[in-house]
């Protein structure tokens, strides 16, 4: 694996610490008036999802991981995990739901979800940045209500409240950023 400096770590970075996978979540880059620069690192556990706050100077060396995404197809949920299936070589794998975290309501019977692997162990999910889903219960339109930036609530048919505009009404399939939960446009 290859040995970064520890000013070259960036946000999305996969690193080897003290024994344990992390994913650089926020990194400041720090120049005190007084001593060298350094990067404050905020890392999350890729395995128990813990957090830590690291400073890396410039002259230490970081183990950088490459992680093998894979696309499968969602098959089901049993038990508080999810089974997915390669789709080249048909073999079937379960992860834990909770690794999915608040994203796994926009799972769909046969969607293609990203998983990255690090040696046949399955350490992340993502599943596509939009997902179209159908309202099931909103306010009625009100005529007259033209205000530019006015949203109203609405509940999607997996349970997820979202604020969609004043035009938008039940029963019809909005496109949902999974990222933002938040509307994104029409179906």
């Amino acid at each position: 694996m290859p040995k970064i400096n520890g000013n070259e770590i960036r946000p999305g970075n996969i690193l080897e610490h003290e024994g344990h996978l992390w994913s650089a979540v926020k990194v400041d880059h720090v120049k005190p008036g007084k001593g060298g620069a350094f990067a404050q690192v905020e890392m999350r556990n890729l395995r128990n999802g813990s957090k830590l706050n690291e400073r890396f100077r410039s002259a230490d060396k970081v183990e950088r991981v490459r992680l093998e995404q894979k696309d499968q197809q969602f098959l089901y949920e049993t038990d508080g995990k999810l089974v997915f299936m390669d789709l080249e070589t048909y073999d079937q794998i379960e992860i834990d739901a909770d690794l999915l975290g608040e994203r796994r309501a926009f799972l769909q019977d046969g969607m293609m979800v990203k998983i990255e692997y690090h040696e046949e162990e399955a350490l992340n999910a993502t599943v596509p940045q939009k997902v179209t889903c159908k309202i099931v219960e909103t306010e009625p339109v009100v005529k007259g209500q033209t205000a530019a930036n006015s949203f109203k609530p609405a509940v999607l048919d997996n349970g997820i409240r979202v604020m969609v505009p004043p035009f938008v009404g039940q029963d019809e399939d909005i496109i949902v950023n999974t990222e933002t939960m938040e509307y994104a446009e029409r179906a």
